[in-house]
This record gives structure tokens, sequence and C-alpha cells, in this order.
């Protein structure tokens, strides 16, 4: 389903509030502070009425994704804060984090793409 041109500016607004959070790194757990500057908040999506909002996440490092992505689920409301405070919005999104598996994506199409059968000067 195709978003709107509503939830698309919303989603990206959050996702750069999304991104300046992270890169401040206000967290109450070590082992996010320490991975935080690694990471990218890479797409933003929005429900039709604007009070859910999944966040897909990539690493700059090939860290153990799961343990990140449930430790920003549990600091989700330092997000949600500060898109309280920057976003004018009516209610401010539930957040949720999921790991974005686009580069893993990309590399196996490449490989497929890498290892085709050669054609022939004959079947030209």
């Amino acid at each position: 389903m195709e978003q709107s041109q509503r939830q698309l500016r919303v989603s990206e607004q959050v996702r750069h509030v999304m991104s300046e959070t992270l890169r401040r790194g206000h967290f109450h757990t070590k082992e996010l502070l320490r991975a935080a500057p690694t990471l990218s908040i890479t797409e933003v999506r929005c429900s039709p009425d604007l009070k859910n909002a999944t966040a897909f996440v990539s690493s700059l490092l090939n860290e153990n994704m799961d343990d990140v992505i449930a430790q920003l689920n549990e600091e989700s409301h330092v997000f949600q804060k500060d898109i309280g405070q920057q976003v004018r919005m009516k209610f401010t999104p539930k957040l949720r984090f999921k790991q974005d598996n686009t580069q893993d994506h990309v590399r196996k199409m490449e490989n497929i793409f890498h290892n085709l059968p050669k054609a022939s000067s004959e079947d030209e």
C-alpha cells in the first residue's frame, strides 16, 4: 500500500529527529551508547493515522542487531520525547524499530547476477 504525501512528509520529519537523537546518544544502556554512532535510521514508515511508526535501522558494523533493536525498542520513549518536542503533531507516534535488511538483499542479488552463466557468442 502506497503512503500518502502527508505520511511521507511526517515520516521524513520523524526520521530526521530520530537520527539527531541517535547522534546525541542520551540513552540509559551502555551497549546502546556504544552502538549508537554506528547506527543509521534508513527509513521511517508511519501508519495512515500517524499514531504508529516503524523505524528501519542499519549498522555500519556487523554487530548483533537483534540485541540493538531490542534495546532501541526499550528506549523508544527517548525518541518519542524528542519527536514530541520538535515535530508539531496532534499525537506522537508509538515507535517500533526493525532491522533494515536492504543491504543483505542487494548483496544476494549481486551474487545471483554475478554467478549467472555468460552468454556465448553463438546465442547472440
